[in-house]
């Protein structure tokens, strides 16, 4: 990779979707890795798109992810990958010459894998990221696009507690103010309680109120709160909140 610089950060201080968006705003290309512990993680992007994804895990591989998702027995995953090796071959190879799995099969396996590296990264509340910018040779395997505004809506959506996120919107009291066309609601496939949740954002409802009246859970509704504040969809003119003195959602 031609690497021109490097970001270093820490996911306690900045967030996941907050570091993405500002590298979707740059349209740069690069490489993030996340590191937390023995764990690597790493997300190639360009264009505007995440294309690939890797993880040093074995329980992110893509033999262990099949296993979970029921695509393969204990027994075909076992014996799969003691094989492998062996034949010096890739796992989707070797399921499709053995007619365990369709072509289709794998590469809608291989796809929804990688994707599933990049959601794990939303688990993430903590851990060392560093976003090396510049052109990269291309992972020698299969390709997604993953649009960057749509992984940081989706992968908000899709962590675990909405606690670690709430503290970054400001004071149950904030108004937010809305800050989108319907252009920007397409592009992201909003579902039709996504979009009730924002159509309160009006100025006058503070996000208490936004999180309590909407048609989703106040914890879900402040996830969306705070993707649709990291995405500028609403804003808000009041400082952020002091560290130590996060927002209260009501249950």
């Amino acid at each position: 990779m031609e690497q021109n610089f490097q970001y270093r950060g820490n996911l306690a201080k900045t967030g996941l979707p907050e570091v993405l968006f500002t590298i979707d705003r740059f349209q740069v290309p690069g490489v993030i890795e996340a590191r937390k512990g023995a764990t690597s993680k790493r997300v190639y992007i360009r264009e505007g798109c995440v294309i690939h994804a890797t993880s040093n895990d074995l329980e992110d591989s893509l033999g262990s992810y099949l296993f979970r998702q029921g695509k393969l027995s204990e027994s075909v995953f076992q014996a799969t990958m003691r094989d492998r090796p062996k034949q010096n071959k890739r796992l989707g190879e070797l399921l499709v010459e053995r007619q365990i799995l369709s072509p289709a099969e794998v590469y809608e396996g291989i796809r929804s894998h990688l994707e599933g590296i990049v959601w794990s990264l939303f688990y993430w509340d903590d851990g060392d990221v560093t976003f090396s910018i510049g052109e990269f040779k291309d992972p020698d395997m299969l390709r997604i696009q993953l649009p960057m505004r749509q992984v940081i809506f989706s992968g908000i959506k899709r962590a675990p507690s909405a606690k670690s996120l709430v503290g970054r919107l400001g004071r149950k009291e904030t108004v937010f103010k809305p800050n989108y066309t319907l252009e920007d609601v397409v592009e992201l496939a909003l579902e039709k309680d996504d979009y009730a949740v924002l159509q309160l954002v009006d100025g006058k409802r503070s996000l208490y109120e936004v999180c309590a009246e909407g048609p989703l859970s106040p914890s879900e509704s402040a996830k969306l709160m705070y993707a649709f504040r990291v995405l500028q969809l609403v804003r808000d003119d009041a400082p952020a909140p002091p560290q130590g003195n996060p927002t209260t959602i009501p249950a």
